[in-house]
């Protein structure tokens, strides 16, 4: 396995890091692993578009219908009726 030697860090990150391994119960090495891990997951993936990306977010709560599609159209501010 690869080794990083992580030179010049803040004192203040280094204790912050501490209290987070602290408070998931590991060493702030596997904490530093763990956050690199989450950092680097998906990099080989590119994005979903975020049409795609919204409408998979709210799929189970029974949002299925198709909005249309607004590419195109002039920009127009919201109107709001007062009552």
């Amino acid at each position: 396995m690869a080794q990083i030697l992580i030179r010049q860090l803040e004192d203040d990150t280094k204790a912050k890091l501490q209290r987070l391994a602290s408070q998931h119960g590991r060493s702030t090495e596997e904490e530093v692993r763990e956050i690199l891990r989450n950092a680097v997951r998906n990099v080989d993936s590119p994005p979903g578009r975020l049409g795609s990306r919204i409408a998979a977010r709210f799929k189970g709560a029974g949002l299925t219908a198709d909005i249309p599609e607004m590419r195109g159209q002039p920009v127009r501010p919201a109107e709001f009726n007062e009552s």
